[in-house]
């Protein structure tokens, strides 16, 4: 996981009592965390946000997180050194109530061969619960606005084609059931769980990146791994989205 926190602030989804408990957002460092921790003070936050936040980027700071009862952990997609400036564009295929897991599977396979087409270079993540998403690294010097403008551009052409699954309507409850490809995420302090997170569910599964190929598998869900199988997965398939930490890609004109 560590690659994907190195130098991000993180936003903590506590669970002290368990998970059978009530969670919580903490974003705030408390003043009784040791000092290997991280902190980091937003320059652009408005009076009353949050300060400083924690940037967990070593193996001790996993553990005082853990401890903390952060159960979930979610970077930011910029870094602390340049909070305005994403690194990631994400597309996060998320299904409604009427959405099968072939539903969903197609939307992730619909981008796959949009991707493709453009030449960007992305990769599937599960997020260990129900939905899908995509993450397309970027070249410095993209903002938000633009990498929130090109999802929303290339998920709306995806989308047309079959307008039968989707719903472009921000409340829940007037999409009908059918899935969203929410592009909105794209936005500062907007956040993802990270990969290779736990997440608060029976029998603790996990957030997993996935290869494209993976998407064809009749056995897919985005819950198949849990703290049981996510290593024995890890020493199988490594982390097909490892290679694009870092890529400085260009996102062509749609």
């Amino acid at each position: 996981m560590l690659p994907y926190l190195d130098g991000r602030p993180v936003n903590m989804h506590r669970f002290p009592d368990g998970i059978a408990g009530t969670g919580f957002w903490h974003k705030a460092v408390p003043a009784h965390a040791p000092d290997f921790i991280r902190r980091w003070d937003h320059p652009q936050a408005a009076a009353g946000e949050t300060q400083p936040y924690a940037v967990i980027d070593s193996p001790a700071a996993l553990c005082w997180a853990a401890n903390f009862g952060a159960l979930e952990l979610h970077p930011w997609t910029s870094t602390a050194a340049n909070p305005q400036q994403p690194t990631w564009a994400m597309i996060d295929l998320d299904p409604g109530e009427r959405t099968s897991p072939d539903d969903l599977t197609l939307l992730a396979r619909l981008h796959r061969t949009a991707l493709e087409h453009l030449g960007v270079e992305a990769m599937p993540k599960v997020t260990g619960k129900r939905r899908i998403q995509i993450w397309i690294p970027v070249a410095d010097g993209y903002s938000f606005g633009e990498t929130g403008a090109w999802v929303e551009r290339l998920s709306r052409l995806v989308g047309a084609s079959v307008p039968e699954l989707v719903s472009w309507e921000w409340e829940v409850g007037k999409r009908r059931g059918l899935a969203r490809l929410d592009y909105t995420q794209n936005a500062v302090n907007k956040t993802l769980v990270a990969p290779f997170s736990v997440r608060p569910t029976s029998g603790a599964t996990v957030s997993v990146p996935i290869a494209w190929d993976e998407l064809d598998d009749i056995e897919l869900r985005p819950d198949r791994w849990t703290i049981h199988s996510a290593l024995q997965r890890i020493d199988m398939a490594g982390d097909p989205l490892a290679p694009l930490i870092g890529r400085q890609q260009r996102l062509p004109e749609l």
